[in-house]
């Protein structure tokens, strides 16, 4: 397979395959293809994978995930699950604190996704951390709620 791919999927161990999809985000597969003798199958199941990824990469990261899963099933891909990302907890807290700022301004869902002009279901899965929103997207949420972007030091 000659074919680009933006998504890279890289053996961890016997188990594990991490996949880095095109937007950085990495995601955690369970397979064994990393048990194959054969370095030509490792490296073909490898690229499937990419492609996979590539092909059913969204924002919205709960339809990504479902589309994914359909696929690496329907193409052969032994594999017994996949996680969520790694900035599924970043989602949640954003889309956590989006949910808090409307409340407290006493505002329907359906009225900042209107002041914002961005869908409303699409608003819906911010909140619940389904969606990976893009700063621009943000930035009007924020502008709506009265609130700013603010780059804040992880506490360790």
């Amino acid at each position: 397979m000659e074919t680009e791919t933006q998504s890279k999927a890289q053996i961890l161990d016997r188990h594990q395959i991490d996949v880095q999809a095109p937007d950085g985000e990495v995601f955690n597969l369970i397979s064994d293809i990393g048990q194959y003798d054969s370095e030509d199958t490792r490296v073909y199941y490898l690229h499937l994978i990419e492609l996979i990824f590539d092909r059913n990469f969204s924002e919205d990261k709960e339809t990504m995930s479902s589309r994914i899963w359909r696929d690496l099933t329907l193409n052969g891909v032994n594999f017994l699950g996949m996680n969520s990302g790694n900035r599924q907890s970043e989602r949640v807290r954003i889309g956590a604190q989006i949910r808090k700022l409307r409340e407290k301004k006493g505002m329907e869902a359906r009225d900042l996704a209107l002041l914002a002009n961005i869908d409303a279901a699409n608003l819906c899965r911010i909140e619940q951390g389904k969606y990976s929103v893009g700063l621009d997207i943000l930035s009007r949420i924020a502008f709506v709620l009265g609130a700013h972007l603010d780059l804040v030091a992880n506490e360790i």
